[in-house]
């Protein structure tokens, strides 16, 4: 594939990235809270009851930890996240939805629901699943380019 088309392609992925996270972000403004906050608490509300750590979610949502740092403190400004001590490790930091996030947390999940779906309403079935294993094809590709060892293999 020439050069050009695959510029195009990335350029176009991004794209696509970022307006359904200003779509995301129109939609969630009604709950005061943006694409990125209304996942992270989703997360964390799935995971209350036994609490997750900021590097548990970085692990898996795949951003910076200081992105996620001001989320977080947004989110607890808000109420709807508690910060605990860890009783195996003073220096890990637990976190735990409040009551407040629990209420949100049916309406919210609907609304994101509902938006993926709007989303993804001009694909049939089996474009989706299609566009799935593709996705899932480019992650992998994606997760050995970025693993340490792969860099410093490249370099040599």
């Amino acid at each position: 594939m020439q050069e050009m088309e695959l510029a195009r392609i990335v350029r176009e992925t991004r794209s696509i990235c970022i307006r359904m996270e200003q779509c995301a972000n129109m939609v969630l403004a009604q709950k005061e809270l943006t694409a990125a906050q209304a996942h992270i608490l989703l997360y964390i509300l799935r995971h209350s009851d036994q609490g997750v750590c900021l590097t548990t979610i970085h692990r898996e949502f795949g951003c910076s930890k200081g992105a996620l740092s001001c989320i977080l403190k947004r989110l607890q400004e808000n109420g709807y996240v508690q910060v605990c001590r860890c009783t195996e490790d003073d220096r890990r930091k637990l976190l735990f939805a409040t009551e407040k996030a629990a209420a949100l947390q049916q309406p919210l999940a609907a609304l994101l629901r509902d938006l993926e779906a709007r989303f993804y309403s001009c694909y049939s079935a089996e474009e989706l699943e299609t566009l799935d294993q593709l996705q899932k094809k480019m992650l992998q590709n994606l997760s050995h380019l970025t693993q340490p060892n792969r860099k410093e293999a490249s370099k040599s």
